[in-house]
């Protein structure tokens, strides 16, 4: 089951990689899904921007310690000079009392369509996430942003490991910390596009 909350001009749509999204009206519901689920988010919204601009932005790795979420900052490694499909970079990410480095492969890269990355190894990542970019039919552009969870081992998984009981509500939980920061990241980002 899928569930969709809208926020101002942002959605959101919380569920299990594969399902079709099923559109809620209560904000908070609960979708309940272990790591096996490959639980998923996607947050959307218009940008006043072509595709162009904005893929520039979300494909630029050196810019999301501007954005203002979790990952404070990022660059290139082994060579890697920009967003190409098996390009590696370095991300560094800050979360409560916690800092961790993470290495992440470019999977995909089209210009103003998309941009994605795997965390780790792209055959078992601890996640993948992926911007996927539409013209909305006006000059501007529809930006999804979406993070799926597993099947790798992770933070997340050992924290499930040492209490298998609690493992839906530790999911339920880093969603919505997901969920607050793809949305920060993505109003960033428009802000950026608009600007101009």
């Amino acid at each position: 089951m899928m569930a969709a909350l809208r926020a101002a001009s942002v959605e959101v749509v919380i569920g299990r990689v594969g399902e079709l999204p099923v559109r809620a009206s209560v904000v908070g519901k609960v979708v309940r899904m272990g790591m096996a689920d490959l639980p998923s988010l996607e947050v959307s919204l218009t940008v006043a921007a072509p595709p162009e601009r904005v893929w520039a932005l979300v494909s630029d790795i050196t810019r999301v310690g501007g954005w203002g979420a979790e990952c404070v900052g990022a660059e290139w490694v082994e060579g890697a000079e920009g967003p190409a499909v098996g390009a590696r970079f370095l991300g560094y990410q800050v979360r409560e009392d916690q800092e961790w480095e993470t290495l992440s492969v470019v999977i995909e890269s089209e210009p103003g369509v998309s941009f994605a990355w795997a965390v780790g190894d792209p055959a078992n990542a601890s996640a993948t996430w992926r911007y996927q970019l539409a013209c909305d039919g006006s000059g501007g552009t529809i930006l999804r942003y979406r993070a799926v969870m597993g099947p790798g081992p992770s933070g997340l998984t050992a924290v499930i490991a040492e209490m298998p009981e609690r493992e839906e509500s530790i999911i339920a939980h880093r969603l919505k910390e997901h969920q607050r920061n793809m949305t920060a990241t993505l109003e960033a980002i428009k802000r950026t596009a608009e600007q101009g």
